[in-house]
């Protein structure tokens, strides 16, 4: 069910239901006013029905009525208002130390949007049950590592459908389609939550798509068959596929696994983005699409609603006229969104707060992994940790396919996507953060730092602990035959269960290490400063010891720590003006 079909019983706007407690002299929320007492539920679990149906449960009772007393009171929009306890007794209730603001919002959304889950919590329990009700669980059908875990980096697939469901949408054409993976965008937040980067995957970029084990309607499971040699938008809608195979697609181009997933239709971007009062944004020159209905003059402005929409939605008449350039524009969008989100402007605003909570709910479609507030919330305290300034957006490389006269598709250019996909994995950031390193990270790197034996002069001793059969020969033969190791040996296999590769060698076979670790691309941590040992000759050696990381012979095991030249990117914290 789409997000504007989930409908409620009353037209009440939560913001205007602040009212003062004589009692604390707070101002609290009254969803159901009764006798003078708070109604903000507690924590109670509210009916769901199946994973895969949209789930609207029971709402509180909201009648709109206000005593004299709430009538002639308006709550002035500086003020905090905080939500009592929910297990706390009528009467007057302990104050709490006060926290910054940015660790008191709690902030929901949905779809391309739901990077704008970048906020605290104020109020754990703020309206819980309404609030939860409005979510909407799709089965993750085992495609997802099984949830996000604060003490590791975090994987969040964030996608657009261009399903024309929701009120005012059939005008958009294409009515009754089951929708595409129109927008996808793939989340890294790092393990330290310093830095994230955002990659766009292009709708039309070929690809295949794996057997996809789904949860249907009725509850049923069916395995849907793959594709091959398609677009990459068939992943979702098309064939009864889900979420769910979406991800698992994302899994099989970039290697990375996802924690979750969120979904969203065109409401979403109406909704949020009137919410905040408006998005800012700038063109370098007019636009005027007939068919994304945008038309506005060069210059900046502050879209909202259905011009919201029409802005994402718009390709035509920017850039190359591809999907590319659209990619450009949402990420300038999405950019000035979180912007706004993280302004004192939207913080301190109970009534763009409620709003958001209530839209960011209502348009929101997640995994079942996650269909909870104090589960979503807790995802957006961890990603509120993120500074703005060091989040790029950045889109999947990729060339024309060369199977076509008529460029129509692209395919991924593997020589640029490898590398960047290596750094997302390997948790590297896009942008310059500067981190306070330990004296011991400190040494670590210094291994790397010295003169270099010419490669004729490195004798190592090369074992297989990767578990990939051939490893430890075919890495002897590169080294032999590209490199010009030639006093490289091949000495059997090592235990099979190294997680990484190691390289040990003694002190006065530091230069023979670096010149290796360079070949290799080994990082720091993978010199192991020892004692060495004999080669075949009974000559000193130093030992090599291929692990799991091992990717074939001639490629870096270490990812890359600067982003390939000349890739799509855009760092959120700057504006900048669509051509």
């Amino acid at each position: 069910m789409d997000a504007q079909g989930r409908g409620r019983a009353e037209n009440i706007d939560p913001a205007d239901q602040w009212v003062l407690n004589p009692d604390t002299g707070d101002y609290e929320l009254r969803l159901s006013p009764s006798g003078g007492q708070s109604a903000v539920p507690g924590p109670r679990r509210s009916q769901r029905s199946s994973p895969r149906q949209g789930t609207r449960g029971r709402e509180g009772r909201r009648d709109g009525r206000r005593d004299e007393r709430d009538e002639q009171r308006d709550v002035p929009p500086q003020r905090r208002r905080r939500a009592p306890q929910p297990e706390a007794a009528a009467g007057r209730r302990k104050q709490k130390p006060r926290k910054s603001k940015s660790k008191k919002v709690l902030m929901w959304t949905a779809g391309s949007l739901a990077l704008v889950l970048v906020g605290g919590g104020v109020s754990a329990y703020l309206y819980y049950e309404h609030l939860n009700d409005n979510i909407n669980s799709i089965a993750d059908d085992g495609a997802s590592t099984g949830g996000f875990s604060k003490d590791r980096a975090i994987n969040i697939l964030v996608m657009g459908t261009d399903k024309r469901s929701g009120a005012g949408n059939e005008k958009y054409g294409d009515k009754g389609s089951v929708g595409h993976a129109d927008t996808t965008i793939l989340l890294h937040v790092s393990k330290d939550r310093t830095n994230a980067t955002a990659l766009s995957i292009p709708r039309d970029m070929i690809t295949d798509i794996p057997d996809c084990p789904t949860t249907m309607e009725d509850g049923s499971k069916k395995t849907i068959s793959g594709s091959q040699n398609v677009r990459f938008n068939e992943s979702l809608g098309q064939s009864d596929r889900t979420p769910s195979c979406t991800m698992r697609t994302v899994t099989e181009i970039t290697g990375i696994v996802p924690d979750h997933f969120m979904v969203a239709d065109f409401n979403a971007v109406k909704t949020l983005s009137s919410a905040v009062g408006g998005v800012d944004v700038c063109l370098a020159k007019d636009i005027d699409d007939p068919d994304s209905h945008l038309n506005l003059p060069a210059g900046k402005h502050t879209i909202e609603g259905e011009e919201a929409l029409a802005f994402v939605r718009t390709r035509h008449s920017v850039g190359t006229g591809g999907d590319l350039s659209r990619i450009e524009l949402q990420q300038q969008f999405l950019s000035s969104l979180m912007r706004k989100l993280k302004s004192n402007d939207t913080l301190t605003s109970p009534t763009k707060m409620i709003k958001l909570a209530e839209a960011g709910t209502d348009a929101l479609s997640v995994d079942s992994k996650i269909a909870d507030i104090m589960k979503l919330r807790d995802l957006g305290m961890e990603l509120g940790k993120l500074d703005m300034k060091n989040l790029t957006f950045a889109t999947v490389p990729v060339i024309d396919n060369p199977a076509e006269k008529v460029h129509t598709t692209v395919v991924v250019n593997d020589a640029k996507a490898d590398p960047l996909f290596s750094m997302m994995r390997a948790d590297e950031s896009l942008t310059a953060v500067k981190k306070k390193e330990k004296k011991e990270k400190a040494e670590v790197a210094a291994r790397l730092k010295g003169s270099k034996s010419a490669a004729s002069d490195v004798r190592v001793n090369i074992y297989n602990g990767s578990g990939k059969t051939g490893a430890a020969q075919a890495t002897l033969t590169y080294l032999q035959n590209t490199e010009g190791m030639s006093k490289a040996s091949q000495l059997g296999n090592a235990p099979s269960d190294l997680k990484k590769t190691t390289l040990e060698y003694a002190p006065d076979q530091a230069d023979e290490a670096r010149r290796l670790a360079d070949v290799m691309g080994l990082s720091g941590s993978a010199m192991k400063p020892g004692k060495s040992e004999k080669n075949s000759q009974g000559l000193p050696a130093i030992k090599l010891t291929l692990g799991g990381d091992f990717k074939g012979a001639g490629v870096s095991i270490s990812a890359p720590s600067k982003a390939p030249e000349d890739i799509q990117k855009v760092e959120a914290d700057k504006t900048v003006c669509a051509k």
